[in-house]
């Protein structure tokens, strides 16, 4: 595939397959050097090319060889499986920008923005209320308490109650729900991690200046903005509420289910009034 620059230097991009490369294979010089991009992706020229643009006249009539070497998208240890968990997200991100254009119709725009959004809050509470489900209703309350449950499983001991009621210091049915906060708590985290280094790698790198082309259609779509991928406010916005979400979800899956007992004679006066 050929490209002219402004400077009508013409450029060959070379990319490779699945199998993955070199770029010094690909240019077929050993002396290559990296234009763009970094360790993950990255556009590389032969080094005698790397100023080009500056030297047009060498290049009149041939093009300027780049190759693109893109095998580390594809590569990596075993930890990139935790990128999974952003896969409904990114269903939801994809409904945000395959909406249809429309065009002086802003407050439908905004309308159907915030839904998206919503949708996409929904799938934390869901996915941080379902880790709730998993470690404070079936293991801290129901296994934990139930001394047929936590007998068969010597993990449960430290939180386990006998028979009469008596057991550790953790066997206290608050103290459980406390301790098994924390595995939602630290989903969230993850959440939060993962997102934070996308942003980081990606939203919050500002776009190459860029001047316009007198003869470039104005109406270009949203994925050809030089701009598209840069969302370092917008983004930095939607992970704190996110985040929000589903920490505010832990802490209500704790507190409601002990706010039942607390209502009971010697409890907090200030649930009384509530």
């Amino acid at each position: 595939m050929e490209r002219a620059t402004q400077d009508e230097t013409a450029l060959e991009l070379l990319v490779h397959g699945v199998g993955g490369t070199t770029p010094e294979e690909m240019l077929g010089d050993p002396r290559t050097v990296r234009i763009s991009g970094d360790d993950t992706a990255a556009v590389f020229r032969r080094t005698e090319d790397a100023d080009a643009e500056r030297r047009p006249d060498d290049y009149r009539g041939k093009p300027v060889p780049e190759a693109y070497v893109w095998c580390n998208l594809t590569s990596g240890n075993g930890s990139r499986a935790l990128w999974l968990l952003l896969l409904p997200f990114m269903v939801v991100n994809l409904a945000h920008w395959m909406r249809p254009t429309s065009r002086h119709r802003k407050r439908l725009v905004r309308t159907y923005g915030l839904l998206v959004r919503l949708v996409g809050l929904t799938l934390t509470v869901l996915l941080v209320a379902a880790a709730c489900e998993l470690a404070l209703d079936l293991t801290a309350w129901q296994c934990a308490g139930t001394p047929d449950c936590s007998g068969d499983r010597a993990w449960l001991g430290f939180l386990a109650a006998d028979a009469s009621g008596d057991g550790g210091w953790w066997s206290q049915p608050g103290r459980r729900l406390a301790l098994a906060a924390l595995l939602p708590a630290a989903l969230t985290g993850l959440l939060w991690y993962l997102s934070h280094r996308t942003w980081s790698a990606y939203e919050s790198q500002q776009p190459l200046p860029q001047q316009p082309d007198p003869e470039e259609e104005t109406s270009r779509t949203a994925l050809g903005r030089p701009g598209f991928w840069y969302g370092r406010r917008l983004v930095a916005r939607l992970r704190a509420a996110h985040t929000a979400a589903g920490l505010l979800t832990v802490a209500a899956a704790v507190g409601t289910s002990a706010a039942r007992h607390d209502r009971r004679a010697g409890g907090p006066g200030l649930l009384d009034a509530l």
